[in-house]
Protein backbone atom coordinates (compact mmCIF):
# COMPACT_ATOMS: atom_id res chain seq x y z
CA UNK A 1 0.00 0.00 0.00
CA UNK A 2 2.72 2.38 0.77
CA UNK A 3 4.43 1.61 -2.42
CA UNK A 4 1.25 2.27 -4.34
CA UNK A 5 0.66 5.48 -2.49
CA UNK A 6 4.16 6.52 -3.21
CA UNK A 7 3.68 5.72 -6.86
CA UNK A 8 0.51 7.76 -6.93
CA UNK A 9 2.28 10.64 -5.25
CA UNK A 10 5.05 10.53 -7.81
CA UNK A 11 2.54 10.46 -10.66
CA UNK A 12 0.70 13.36 -9.09
CA UNK A 13 3.88 15.41 -9.00
CA UNK A 14 4.70 14.56 -12.60
CA UNK A 15 1.24 15.67 -13.73
CA UNK A 16 1.67 19.03 -12.10
CA UNK A 17 4.87 19.80 -14.00
CA UNK A 18 3.26 20.60 -17.42
CA UNK A 19 0.81 23.12 -15.92
CA UNK A 20 3.62 24.82 -14.05
CA UNK A 21 5.83 25.09 -17.17
CA UNK A 22 2.96 26.41 -19.42
CA UNK A 23 2.80 29.75 -17.59
CA UNK A 24 5.29 32.16 -19.30
CA UNK A 25 7.77 33.85 -17.11
CA UNK A 26 7.86 37.64 -16.72
CA UNK A 27 11.17 37.71 -18.60
CA UNK A 28 9.72 35.90 -21.62
CA UNK A 29 6.70 38.31 -21.79
CA UNK A 30 8.98 41.32 -21.85
CA UNK A 31 11.11 39.78 -24.57
CA UNK A 32 8.04 39.08 -26.72
CA UNK A 33 6.80 42.66 -26.31
CA UNK A 34 10.18 44.05 -27.33
CA UNK A 35 10.32 41.88 -30.46
CA UNK A 36 6.76 42.94 -31.49
CA UNK A 37 7.55 46.61 -30.93
CA UNK A 38 10.72 46.39 -33.00
CA UNK A 39 8.89 44.60 -35.84
CA UNK A 40 6.13 47.27 -35.99
CA UNK A 41 8.71 50.04 -36.00
CA UNK A 42 10.50 48.44 -38.94
CA UNK A 43 7.27 47.76 -40.85
CA UNK A 44 5.55 51.10 -40.26
CA UNK A 45 8.53 53.38 -39.96
CA UNK A 46 9.11 54.01 -43.72
CA UNK A 47 5.40 54.64 -44.35
CA UNK A 48 5.18 57.12 -41.51
CA UNK A 49 8.29 58.92 -42.75
CA UNK A 50 6.95 59.04 -46.29
CA UNK A 51 3.64 60.44 -45.08
CA UNK A 52 5.49 63.08 -43.08
CA UNK A 53 7.45 64.09 -46.19
CA UNK A 54 4.28 64.70 -48.32
CA UNK A 55 3.85 68.42 -49.08
CA UNK A 56 0.78 70.13 -47.73
CA UNK A 57 -1.77 71.00 -50.49
CA UNK A 58 -1.84 74.75 -51.07
CA UNK A 59 -5.18 76.49 -50.79
CA UNK A 60 -6.70 77.33 -54.19
CA UNK A 61 -6.63 81.00 -55.19
CA UNK A 62 -10.07 82.63 -55.37
CA UNK A 63 -11.59 83.06 -58.85
CA UNK A 64 -11.00 86.38 -60.61
CA UNK A 65 -13.74 88.95 -60.11
CA UNK A 66 -14.88 91.00 -63.13
CA UNK A 67 -16.93 93.52 -61.16
CA UNK A 68 -15.66 97.08 -61.53
CA UNK A 69 -15.15 99.83 -64.08
CA UNK A 70 -12.48 100.13 -66.75
CA UNK A 71 -11.05 102.35 -69.48
CA UNK A 72 -9.07 101.26 -72.52
CA UNK A 73 -8.00 101.63 -76.13
CA UNK A 74 -8.66 99.57 -79.25
CA UNK A 75 -7.35 99.09 -82.79
CA UNK A 76 -8.82 97.16 -85.69
CA UNK A 77 -10.35 97.24 -89.13
CA UNK A 78 -13.81 97.67 -90.57
CA UNK A 79 -15.60 97.10 -93.85
CA UNK A 80 -18.57 99.22 -94.89
CA UNK A 81 -21.18 98.22 -97.45
CA UNK A 82 -23.65 100.51 -99.21
CA UNK A 83 -26.62 100.05 -101.54
CA UNK A 84 -27.13 103.14 -103.69
CA UNK A 85 -30.45 104.04 -105.22
CA UNK A 86 -31.31 106.56 -107.93
CA UNK A 87 -34.53 107.93 -109.39
CA UNK A 88 -35.02 110.64 -112.01
CA UNK A 89 -38.44 112.23 -112.43
CA UNK A 90 -39.85 113.14 -115.84
CA UNK A 91 -39.07 116.76 -116.67
CA UNK A 92 -38.15 119.21 -119.38
CA UNK A 93 -34.48 118.39 -119.96
CA UNK A 94 -34.19 114.65 -120.58
CA UNK A 95 -36.12 113.17 -123.49
CA UNK A 96 -38.93 110.70 -122.92
CA UNK A 97 -37.57 107.37 -121.76
CA UNK A 98 -34.24 108.83 -120.58
CA UNK A 99 -35.30 109.33 -116.93
CA UNK A 100 -35.96 105.59 -116.59
CA UNK A 101 -32.62 104.80 -118.26
CA UNK A 102 -30.73 107.10 -115.91
CA UNK A 103 -32.59 105.76 -112.86
CA UNK A 104 -31.74 102.15 -113.62
CA UNK A 105 -28.14 102.93 -114.44
CA UNK A 106 -27.55 104.91 -111.26
CA UNK A 107 -28.39 102.12 -108.78
CA UNK A 108 -25.71 99.76 -107.46
CA UNK A 109 -23.65 98.66 -104.48
CA UNK A 110 -20.13 99.34 -103.19
CA UNK A 111 -17.82 98.32 -100.34
CA UNK A 112 -14.83 99.96 -98.69
CA UNK A 113 -12.35 99.12 -95.94
CA UNK A 114 -11.01 101.36 -93.20
CA UNK A 115 -8.90 101.41 -90.05
CA UNK A 116 -10.52 101.78 -86.62
CA UNK A 117 -8.73 103.33 -83.67
CA UNK A 118 -10.24 104.66 -80.49
CA UNK A 119 -11.13 104.05 -76.89
CA UNK A 120 -13.79 102.58 -74.63
CA UNK A 121 -15.06 102.92 -71.08
CA UNK A 122 -17.44 100.66 -69.18
CA UNK A 123 -18.46 98.89 -65.99
CA UNK A 124 -19.17 95.25 -65.10
CA UNK A 125 -21.13 93.51 -62.36
CA UNK A 126 -20.51 89.81 -61.68
CA UNK A 127 -23.05 87.46 -60.10
CA UNK A 128 -21.81 83.89 -59.92
CA UNK A 129 -20.42 83.11 -63.37
CA UNK A 130 -22.62 85.71 -65.12
CA UNK A 131 -21.15 89.12 -65.88
CA UNK A 132 -23.39 92.07 -66.80
CA UNK A 133 -21.92 95.24 -68.23
CA UNK A 134 -22.44 98.52 -70.07
CA UNK A 135 -19.85 99.95 -72.44
CA UNK A 136 -19.44 103.01 -74.64
CA UNK A 137 -16.78 103.51 -77.30
CA UNK A 138 -15.73 106.03 -79.97
CA UNK A 139 -13.49 105.14 -82.92
CA UNK A 140 -12.01 106.99 -85.83
CA UNK A 141 -13.30 105.17 -88.92
CA UNK A 142 -12.82 106.70 -92.36
CA UNK A 143 -14.74 104.81 -95.03
CA UNK A 144 -15.69 105.87 -98.56
CA UNK A 145 -17.71 103.39 -100.64
CA UNK A 146 -18.08 104.69 -104.21
CA UNK A 147 -20.04 103.60 -107.25
CA UNK A 148 -19.90 104.72 -110.89
CA UNK A 149 -22.15 103.26 -113.58
CA UNK A 150 -20.91 101.99 -116.88
CA UNK A 151 -21.21 104.58 -119.63
CA UNK A 152 -24.74 104.49 -121.01
CA UNK A 153 -26.32 106.22 -123.99
CA UNK A 154 -29.23 108.65 -123.97
CA UNK A 155 -31.95 108.66 -126.62
CA UNK A 156 -30.13 111.34 -128.62
CA UNK A 157 -26.96 109.24 -128.80
CA UNK A 158 -24.98 111.17 -126.20
CA UNK A 159 -23.53 109.35 -123.21
CA UNK A 160 -24.00 110.00 -119.50
CA UNK A 161 -22.52 108.83 -116.19
CA UNK A 162 -23.90 108.58 -112.66
CA UNK A 163 -21.58 108.46 -109.63
CA UNK A 164 -22.44 107.91 -105.98
CA UNK A 165 -20.35 108.02 -102.81
CA UNK A 166 -20.75 107.81 -99.04
CA UNK A 167 -18.16 108.96 -96.49
CA UNK A 168 -17.90 108.27 -92.76
CA UNK A 169 -15.23 109.51 -90.34
CA UNK A 170 -16.16 107.95 -86.99
CA UNK A 171 -18.17 105.17 -85.39
CA UNK A 172 -19.48 105.11 -81.82
CA UNK A 173 -21.58 102.61 -79.86
CA UNK A 174 -23.31 102.28 -76.48
CA UNK A 175 -23.96 98.65 -75.64
CA UNK A 176 -25.06 96.46 -72.76
CA UNK A 177 -23.24 93.15 -72.69
CA UNK A 178 -23.65 89.84 -70.88
CA UNK A 179 -21.08 87.12 -70.55
CA UNK A 180 -19.99 83.94 -68.81
CA UNK A 181 -16.80 84.07 -66.75
CA UNK A 182 -14.40 81.18 -66.27
CA UNK A 183 -11.94 82.64 -63.77
CA UNK A 184 -9.84 85.08 -65.89
CA UNK A 185 -11.64 84.33 -69.17
CA UNK A 186 -14.84 86.11 -70.19
CA UNK A 187 -16.91 85.26 -73.28
CA UNK A 188 -19.73 87.70 -73.99
CA UNK A 189 -22.40 88.86 -76.40
CA UNK A 190 -23.37 92.48 -76.83
CA UNK A 191 -25.81 94.73 -78.63
CA UNK A 192 -27.07 98.29 -78.54
CA UNK A 193 -27.06 101.60 -80.37
CA UNK A 194 -24.55 102.74 -83.00
CA UNK A 195 -23.79 106.30 -84.08
CA UNK A 196 -22.02 107.86 -87.08
CA UNK A 197 -22.15 110.84 -89.42
CA UNK A 198 -22.23 110.46 -93.19
CA UNK A 199 -21.75 112.65 -96.24
CA UNK A 200 -23.61 111.36 -99.27
CA UNK A 201 -23.46 112.59 -102.87
CA UNK A 202 -24.98 111.48 -106.17
CA UNK A 203 -23.82 113.15 -109.35
CA UNK A 204 -24.99 113.15 -112.97
CA UNK A 205 -23.22 114.42 -116.09
CA UNK A 206 -23.70 113.89 -119.83
CA UNK A 207 -21.99 114.81 -123.10
CA UNK A 208 -24.68 117.01 -124.55
CA UNK A 209 -23.62 120.42 -125.77
CA UNK A 210 -23.83 122.18 -123.47
CA UNK A 211 -23.57 119.26 -121.01
CA UNK A 212 -26.30 118.55 -118.55
CA UNK A 213 -25.31 118.01 -114.90
CA UNK A 214 -26.89 117.58 -111.51
CA UNK A 215 -26.11 116.73 -107.89
CA UNK A 216 -28.09 115.38 -104.95
CA UNK A 217 -26.31 115.45 -101.57
CA UNK A 218 -26.91 115.15 -97.85
CA UNK A 219 -24.87 115.22 -94.63
CA UNK A 220 -26.41 113.96 -91.43
CA UNK A 221 -25.88 112.10 -88.19
CA UNK A 222 -27.28 108.58 -88.08
CA UNK A 223 -28.41 106.33 -85.24
CA UNK A 224 -28.52 102.60 -85.93
CA UNK A 225 -28.14 99.31 -84.09
CA UNK A 226 -25.23 97.02 -83.47
CA UNK A 227 -24.67 93.47 -82.20
CA UNK A 228 -21.67 91.22 -81.77
CA UNK A 229 -19.58 89.05 -79.49
CA UNK A 230 -16.16 89.01 -77.90
CA UNK A 231 -13.64 87.38 -75.60
CA UNK A 232 -11.65 89.04 -72.83
CA UNK A 233 -8.78 87.79 -70.67
CA UNK A 234 -7.42 89.28 -67.44
CA UNK A 235 -3.65 88.78 -67.55
CA UNK A 236 -3.25 90.69 -64.25
CA UNK A 237 -5.74 91.86 -61.64
CA UNK A 238 -5.84 95.30 -63.30
CA UNK A 239 -5.17 94.71 -67.00
CA UNK A 240 -7.22 92.80 -69.57
CA UNK A 241 -6.96 92.14 -73.30
CA UNK A 242 -9.86 91.49 -75.66
CA UNK A 243 -10.92 90.62 -79.20
CA UNK A 244 -14.33 91.71 -80.49
CA UNK A 245 -16.56 91.51 -83.57
CA UNK A 246 -19.44 93.93 -84.21
CA UNK A 247 -22.01 94.38 -86.97
CA UNK A 248 -23.71 97.77 -87.27
CA UNK A 249 -26.60 98.82 -89.51
CA UNK A 250 -27.86 102.33 -90.23
CA UNK A 251 -31.04 103.64 -91.87
CA UNK A 252 -31.23 104.86 -95.45
CA UNK A 253 -30.20 108.42 -96.22
CA UNK A 254 -32.08 110.22 -99.00
CA UNK A 255 -31.03 113.29 -100.99
CA UNK A 256 -32.77 115.52 -103.50
CA UNK A 257 -31.22 117.44 -106.39
CA UNK A 258 -31.80 118.64 -109.93
CA UNK A 259 -30.38 117.76 -113.36
CA UNK A 260 -30.24 120.86 -115.49
CA UNK A 261 -29.29 121.43 -119.10
CA UNK A 262 -30.25 123.36 -122.16
CA UNK A 263 -33.97 123.68 -122.28
CA UNK A 264 -35.01 122.43 -118.86
CA UNK A 265 -34.52 120.32 -115.73
CA UNK A 266 -35.34 116.97 -114.12
CA UNK A 267 -35.54 116.18 -110.40
CA UNK A 268 -32.89 113.74 -109.15
CA UNK A 269 -33.44 111.49 -106.10
CA UNK A 270 -30.52 109.62 -104.50
CA UNK A 271 -30.40 107.22 -101.57
CA UNK A 272 -27.87 105.19 -99.63
CA UNK A 273 -27.92 102.80 -96.68
CA UNK A 274 -24.91 101.72 -94.61
CA UNK A 275 -23.74 98.53 -92.90
CA UNK A 276 -20.42 98.10 -91.10
CA UNK A 277 -18.58 94.99 -89.96
CA UNK A 278 -15.56 95.41 -87.70
CA UNK A 279 -12.98 93.33 -85.87
CA UNK A 280 -10.80 94.94 -83.25
CA UNK A 281 -8.46 94.17 -80.36
CA UNK A 282 -8.29 96.17 -77.16
CA UNK A 283 -6.53 96.64 -73.84
CA UNK A 284 -8.38 97.75 -70.69
CA UNK A 285 -7.26 99.03 -67.30
CA UNK A 286 -9.63 98.08 -64.49
CA UNK A 287 -10.00 100.39 -61.52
Amino acid sequence: MRQGAASNHIRGDNMSIPFTDARPSAHRSKLTACIFTAFMAIACGPRAAAAADLPLKAAEAPAYQWSGCYVGVNLGGGASGTNFGSTVDPGTYLAAGDPATVSGSGAGGANADGVLAGGQVGCNLQSGTLVYGLEGDVDYFHSNPRFTNNTTTLADGNTFAVSQSLTTNFLATVRPRIGIAADRNLAYITGGAAFTRISYTEGYVDTNAPPGAGTASASRSLVGWTAGAGWEYAFTDRWTVRAEYLYASFPTTSALGTITGAGGANTLHGSSDLAVQLIRAGVNFKF
